[in-house]
């Protein structure tokens, strides 16, 4: 099983055996997907962040308040076990360069190994999930 991440909108873009999992606080009505809602920013944190627009103190709360509490290594057998072990594509609303929490837990599922990646429909893009300025 390989790990994508990429957005609602580009759900059509996706390969057609692909495992196409939420991990967005509130789901698109129309899609018909899984969720992992433990990956989900909550309400709290989305609410700070459109109130101040503050990229930092949303990474700072995403990593004490979801991220703390989850052991990557789970999170990916979870991943494994709800897809079947077929591909599992991490959605989320914003754009591949858009400040997203779906990067920020790209990043913490590769401290246990796994290689995510952001799948921008027919290709893939090669992120270097440490170069990005906003996930750390």
């Amino acid at each position: 099983m390989q790990i994508f991440t990429s957005y609602f909108a580009n759900l059509k873009n996706l390969p057609s055996d692909a495992v196409p999992v939420s991990i967005a606080l509130k789901t698109p009505s129309w899609f018909s997907g899984m969720r992992y809602a433990p990956l989900a920013p909550t309400g709290e944190i989305f609410s700070a962040w459109k109130a101040h627009q503050d990229d930092d103190l949303y990474i700072r709360q995403y990593n004490q308040v979801v991220l703390s509490r989850l052991n990557p290594i789970n999170v990916r057998k979870d991943l494994e076990h709800l897809s079947g072990g077929k591909d599992v594509f991490l959605l989320c609303y914003e754009n591949p360069k858009d400040f997203c929490h779906r990067h920020r837990a790209a990043k913490w599922l590769s401290s246990c190994g796994a290689s995510v990646t952001e799948w921008e429909g027919e290709g893939m893009m090669d992120v270097e999930w440490e170069q990005m300025s906003f996930l750390h």
